[in-house]
């Protein structure tokens, strides 16, 4: 068993870390405070060939694999954390699910200005009383001549502020079975992008309204029934997520090392002091072990979808060593690492909040419980006996 790199992945990813640090160093601190996306960095990007990277060639992407993907996104997030928000949208967010799904003519339609870095794509799954229990969307979407007619809302959607694409999760009919999504341009009518509100990281979001908005029935990604295969291409989207969360870890720690090998407190570099010694020998371990799960999943979809119970269990361990890292790293930086002068203090804000999206660390914990018991447990309150 080779627990090291491929020498092609490994010449892939040194490659990105080269053009990384030639193009995106400058200006990594001025992105990471600025609420709007970088879309000159991402038209960059996309001449480099960073969006849709593990996408079909005859759709416009790359043609390469998932761990491309996640050695990319890695790459880019040492060297300019914000940036690697850029990789995700261009791989792993909803263009993943999109692009599995998605029609010849819907393909064609959108998937050139999305892998060109020239417009976003956004996901609107959650709403105000749906969150981790997405099955209860209460979204509808009525077949009406041509068109279907949507009424609703979501909120907390990534990029939603400035997206051009949207791809909605909706309600056909009743239960799991009657959820599917449909596609929704800006502009559609009855569609309305909310004003701005803010994350603690920063980043922007708007809750989405839609009332009696009409979309040409031609949108339609998947009816009745495509709740699971969306979810399935959700796991990609996780394994973005957890690779963010670890890279921003790694980027922490990288900063506190250097940090600790030059700064002295009474007459000691603080390296030297065996309590932080400690804590660096924990951190380092931390992403230690979640870089081989990630890694492991990231195999795992080579050849199809990465299962539920792997990007479950690598966004668990990438979520908890990113946050816990960064946060360590600032602790050992002290003011320097609080400060906005430095990038350390946005790596905790960032994996934070990874924490919660894309799946909480609770939910993600129900699931692998599932997996090792072999069962589901619902997490419904029991229905009343009948009288």
């Amino acid at each position: 068993m080779n627990f090291t790199l491929s020498e092609e992945y490994q010449a892939f990813s040194d490659s990105v870390a080269r053009f990384a640090q030639d193009k995106l160093a400058a200006g990594a601190l001025e992105r990471a405070h600025s609420p709007h996306y970088p879309w000159a960095d991402a038209q960059l990007m996309a001449k480099q060939g960073l969006l849709g990277i593990a996408f079909p060639e005859e759709d416009g992407g790359q043609g390469g694999s998932l761990m491309h993907s996640v050695l990319a996104i890695q790459q880019v997030a040492l060297v300019c954390p914000r940036s690697a928000d850029i990789v995700q949208a261009g791989n792993f967010g909803p263009i993943r699910t999109f692009v599995e799904y998605a029609n010849a003519e819907q393909k064609a339609r959108f998937l050139p200005d999305l892998l060109a870095g020239k417009k976003l794509i956004s996901l609107g799954m959650t709403e105000p009383d749906a969150g981790s229990a997405a099955t209860d969307l209460k979204t509808s979407a009525v077949l009406d001549g041509d068109h279907y007619v949507i009424n609703g809302s979501k909120v907390f959607s990534t990029h939603s502020p400035e997206a051009e694409l949207f791809l909605i999760y909706v309600r056909f009919g009743p239960g799991v079975g009657g959820i599917g999504s449909i596609l929704v341009e800006k502009g559609a009518p009855g569609f309305q992008v909310g004003t701005p509100s803010n994350f603690m990281n920063g980043e922007q979001w708007s809750q989405l309204y839609f009332d009696n908005c009409r979309v040409p029935k031609e949108n339609l990604l998947l009816g009745a029934g495509g709740f699971k295969k969306q979810i399935s291409g959700f796991n990609v989207e996780r394994l973005g997520n957890a690779s963010r969360a670890l890279a921003l870890g790694r980027y922490a720690f990288n900063a506190a090392r250097e940090h600790a090998m030059v700064r002295k407190q009474f007459g000691r570099e603080l390296c030297e002091f065996q309590g932080l010694q400690w804590k660096f020998a924990d951190m380092w371990m931390k992403l230690e072990q979640a870089q081989l799960l990630l890694y492991k999943a990231a195999l795992e979809g080579e050849h199809g979808l990465p299962s539920a119970q792997s990007t479950a269990m690598a966004k668990l361990a990438c979520n908890l060593a990113g946050w816990e890292v960064s946060n360590d790293a600032m602790q050992v930086m002290g003011g320097m690492g609080f400060s906005q002068e430095a990038l350390v203090e946005y790596c905790v804000r960032r994996t934070r909040g990874w924490m919660i999206a894309g799946g909480s660390v609770e939910i993600l914990k129900n699931r692998i419980a599932e997996g090792v018991f072999g069962r589901t447990f619902s997490q419904r309150a029991p229905k009343p006996a009948a009288k």
